[in-house]
């Protein structure tokens, strides 16, 4: 039954990481859009700020969580390397599991409530000459941070159970 909760949490990442690569082309397509429309034909568009900070934040938060499932975060690893590794496993798996999850759960929490907000006021970007509707990028936010949720709650899972290679923290 794990196993297959573990499965699930690494195909949703696998999902949404694809996502982010797509917010990369649309980031890169539309600043190309953007530079060619301002300098070459002096016509600026409305909406290019709007895609770069949405297309952004998109990036980072549908990354995040296959980020972690390849253990590729950034952590300064001195105290744990000089563990044994099941409690080095157990420690982080409990941080995982009973400090970081609650907290990222509650952030989603807030962030559907925001997303279910907006698209019922119809909210939109005020400081915008575009204006766009804020649900989708607020729905982006919700999705990524529930992914990164799940993997928390897989990967403490696995680290507290130990049935997770250990990590060489080797990513070059």
């Amino acid at each position: 039954m794990l196993t297959r909760f573990f499965r699930m949490v690494d195909g949703l990442s696998w999902v949404v990481v694809q996502l982010a690569h797509l917010s990369v082309v649309v980031l890169v397509v539309s600043m190309i859009y953007e530079v060619g429309a301002r300098y070459i034909f002096n016509a600026p568009t409305v909406w290019a700020f709007d895609i770069a900070y949405m297309c952004s934040g998109a990036l980072f938060l549908l990354g995040v969580a296959w980020t972690l499932k390849e253990d590729a975060h950034i952590r300064i690893d001195i105290l744990r390397n000089k563990l044994p590794a099941k409690l080095a496993g157990a420690i982080e798996g409990g941080a995982y599991l009973f400090v970081l999850c609650p907290f990222f759960a509650v952030l989603t929490w807030i962030a559907f409530e925001r997303t279910w907000r907006a698209w019922m006021k119809g909210e939109v970007e005020m400081v915008s000459p575009w204006a766009p509707l804020m649900w989708p990028f607020y729905l982006i936010i919700a999705v990524g941070l529930l992914t990164l949720t799940l993997q928390l709650a897989s990967r403490g899972l696995q680290d507290m159970l130990g049935i997770r290679a250990p990590s060489t923290g080797d990513h070059a």
